[in-house]
């Protein structure tokens, strides 16, 4: 089982767990403000942009190719920008904490 705490634009901490599927099903499942899913995980949307802060990158690994040509279009990209519907619950995810973008 992995923790992972979602920070919203309002700075608002929502702390959810979960043992398997994606970061974004676990926030709409779960209504994490900002973090929409409209493509329903498949990789087309970037409703589900967050922020992983440097300290935690370790654990997300690097955005995919297709990831980031999507995330280029969005808005309030940065450096450390995900999707986090290409980010798999995992043990190895415990304790992480994404900031939403939108």
């Amino acid at each position: 089982m992995a923790q992972i705490t979602f920070v919203t634009k309002n700075k608002e901490e929502k702390v959810l767990e979960g043992t398997s599927g994606s970061l974004m099903k676990l926030a709409t499942q779960n209504g994490v403000k900002g973090i929409e899913g409209e493509c329903g995980g498949v990789c087309s949307c970037a409703t589900c942009h967050v922020h992983v802060p440097e300290e935690h990158q370790a654990k997300t690994g690097e955005a995919s190719e297709i990831e980031n040509d999507l995330l280029e279009l969005s808005d309030n990209v940065q450096d450390n920008s995900r999707l986090c519907c290409q980010l798999q619950i995992t043990e190895d995810l415990d304790g992480l904490v994404v900031h939403v973008a939108n």
